[in-house]
């Protein structure tokens, strides 16, 4: 089965984070996948090629977004982008075409073998793909490159209002995921039954993915117990709790705060080539080379 084509639409405005060169190289051991961004951060140091940066200014691109929606957008923080997630592919459609899919996420992660997880028979049966179970995954969720999945947010009562406020309402993991997740206190059997009857629902996927430890959701055994050490090497990303269990992504949101804001550079990027070998671990500690965790 031919692979379908995916793209990443990301607007990011201000300073690449100083883990992004293991995000891009993350993204370099997933050819087939693209990622376009929209940022004023600059073109990093060897792009991989399968990621195209596209230059602009905050202004700029919110006078974009307020023209293609037909909103006064004009937020003093871009952290209100994260709201336009689900209406970027609507944004975009112009940067879309001959793409099957197209995604919005996060930059706090880094990726793992991608077509491994979203297989082309998987998305053959899915028009929106979450890795959250009960609602639509802000930090990676994909979409059907049609014009009903690129309008969807417009089904949002009040879409044009939560929009324009220029304070942040997670319209994706709330209002959005609305649209998809029905009765999410149901009983796991039930919710799937009504799924399966409805011809929208039963094109939409939510399935946890375990790509955020230390959050809400219990790990991959039921329990809190979570991983202290993620180890990516060449493309694949595994636990080491979880034996030879591939995960499509690891969403660092736990540590990206503290401890790692409190340590100095040098202590939390290890090697100053480290991004750029094939193998590298993660965990409270920063990234570093794959070493026993202590404690």
């Amino acid at each position: 089965m031919e692979q379908p084509r995916i793209r990443f639409l990301i607007p990011y405005f201000g300073k690449w984070p100083f883990w992004m060169p293991f995000f891009f190289q993350s993204c370099r051991y997933n050819p087939t996948v693209d990622w376009l961004f929209f940022t004023d951060c600059g073109v990093p140091p060897d792009c991989p090629p399968n990621v195209e940066i596209r230059a602009s200014g905050y202004d700029e691109y919110c006078a974009l977004v307020s023209a293609r929606l037909g909103i006064d957008f004009a937020p003093s923080s871009p952290y209100k982008l994260c709201d336009l997630k689900p209406a970027l592919g609507f944004i975009h459609a112009d940067s879309l075409e001959g793409y099957d899919f197209w995604a919005f996420g996060d930059l706090d992660l880094v990726y793992g073998d991608l077509r491994r997880y979203f297989t082309a028979e998987r998305l053959s049966r899915h028009d929106l793909l979450s890795t959250h179970f009960t609602r639509v995954s802000g930090h990676l969720c994909l979409l059907r490159n049609d014009r009903r999945m690129r309008e969807a947010f417009m089904k949002v009562p009040g879409w044009r209002t939560a929009l324009a406020d220029p304070e942040h309402r997670a319209f994706d993991e709330k209002a959005f995921s609305k649209l998809f997740v029905k009765n999410k206190n149901w009983p796991e059997l039930l919710r799937r039954l009504r799924r399966a009857l409805s011809p929208t629902l039963g094109r939409c996927e939510f399935v946890e993915a375990f790509s955020t430890p230390y959050a809400r959701i219990p790990w991959t055994d039921g329990s809190f117990d979570f991983p202290k050490q993620w180890v990516w090497r060449e493309g694949r990303l595994r636990s080491d709790r979880d034996g030879e269990r591939d995960f499509p992504y690891l969403h660092f949101l736990v540590w990206k705060g503290q401890p790692w804001a409190g340590m100095a550079p040098e202590q939390r990027v290890g090697p100053p080539d480290l991004a750029a070998r094939a193998c590298w671990s993660i965990s409270a500690r920063g990234f570093h080379p794959p070493q026993p965790e202590q404690g």
